[in-house]
């Protein structure tokens, strides 16, 4: 049956399916420990979607924006044992229709929205938005952002964004997607409330090459085009690819959000003074406009005469791209269910990361619970 490890004839201790961070973090965990770990990848390189692309000296984050932070000291640790980061600090700004509001919501954010000078104040026009709209449980996306922030901003800075992003109206979107977006009475722009945030200085390859050092890699490989041989070369078997696709599909396919990009290079030293500057409108097809050179502000190539710049637009996935992030409704999560207890009955074989796990993970998320796995999951052969 698919899924099914022989043994016999094994060279490796663990076959590695995906060098992103969960399967780089694994094989480094295991080389540690003595294990002999074989790590392949159906990219051209290594590193999942932290690979940067070096363009005019810049490191660009090919597959999107890459911010770590982590309140967890051993994970911060251990990402800075491999290269040193940077002081980075995530401070969005949203653009709608040609106004520009301050991100995470804050008092930035409501001065700017109702001329609000008080936490007071502000408290007090979302009240009073809550109340008018008649949220008292909310059921959906858009009644939990009403009841955190009003409908100005709702309507403003949430709505049309997380359409573009997700395909779905608010309405049919889960409440707990919208909360873990940070709201604030104080007039800080810090995104995120983590102890510890940065970029790898050098970029995140520095990163991957570090958690890879001194292991076997093998990229531009298939592992659904021969499984049985590559099954046959390991006694465990690490999968971070899509759940569904290991088992056939057969409980169907589960459905996820994928991600394109427009990637250029501009003759301007500085496009818009921000890494990261949403588009919260339906005017652009976009979702968002990362320049790439702020994540490091420290490198020698950010004074220079150009900057890249990347549009990033938010699609269905469908077969031949690549599979972004899960859609987290309840559809989708009763078939993953169903792959979920499926995967339990392989005992030769580790699921894990977002992927494989059908789960909307930050990175030092990624490396917290793949930590836990190794401890938990390894076998000592």
């Amino acid at each position: 049956m698919a899924g099914t490890i022989q043994t016999k004839y094994s060279h490796y201790d663990y076959l590695i399916v995906g060098s992103g961070l969960y399967g780089a973090t694994f094989a480094n965990l295991a080389a540690k420990a003595g294990k002999k770990c074989l790590v392949i990848d159906k990219r051209t390189q290594l590193g999942g979607n932290i690979y940067c692309e070096d363009v005019e000296g810049i490191h660009v984050h090919k597959y999107g924006a890459h911010i770590f932070h982590t309140s967890n000291k051993k994970v911060w640790d251990f990402v800075n044992s491999f290269v040193p980061f940077n002081r980075y600090t995530n401070s969005p700004v949203a653009n709608f229709r040609g106004k520009l509001f301050n991100l995470p919501f804050n008092m930035n954010t409501f001065y700017q929205m109702w001329g609000v000078t008080t936490p007071a104040a502000a408290m007090a026009k979302i009240e009073q938005q809550k109340k008018e709209s008649g949220v008292t449980e909310p059921k959906n996306l858009e009644e939990q952002a009403i009841s955190l922030v009003g409908r100005d901003i709702y309507e403003t800075l949430i709505k049309e964004y997380t359409e573009k992003q997700w395909g779905r109206k608010c309405t049919e979107l889960p409440s707990f997607i919208i909360k873990r977006l940070p709201v604030r009475f104080t007039f800080d722009n810090n995104y995120f409330n983590d102890a510890y945030q940065g970029i790898p200085i050098g970029g995140y390859n520095r990163l991957v090459d570090g958690l890879l050092a001194g292991i076997e890699t093998k990229t531009n490989v298939d592992y659904f085009a021969d499984r049985e041989k590559w099954n046959g070369m390991a006694k465990k078997i690490v999968f971070t690819g899509k759940i569904d696709e290991f088992f056939g599909y057969k409980f169907g396919k589960l459905e996820y959000r994928t991600v394109r990009f427009e990637t250029e290079t501009l003759d301007v030293q500085n496009f818009q003074g921000n890494a990261v500057v949403n588009y919260t409108s339906h005017d652009e097809p976009f979702t968002r406009i990362i320049e790439h050179k702020h994540f490091e502000p420290e490198n020698p190539f950010y004074q220079q005469s150009k900057t890249v710049i990347s549009k990033e637009y938010s699609t269905e996935w469908h077969d031949g791209v690549e599979p972004f992030y899960p859609v987290n409704d309840a559809k989708n999560a009763e078939v993953y269910k169903k792959y979920r207890e499926l995967a339990e009955t392989q005992s030769k074989v580790i699921f894990g990361g977002r992927l494989a796990e059908y789960k909307y993970y930050d990175m030092d998320d990624v490396i917290e619970k793949c930590m836990k796995d190794w401890e938990e999951k390894n076998v000592i052969f």
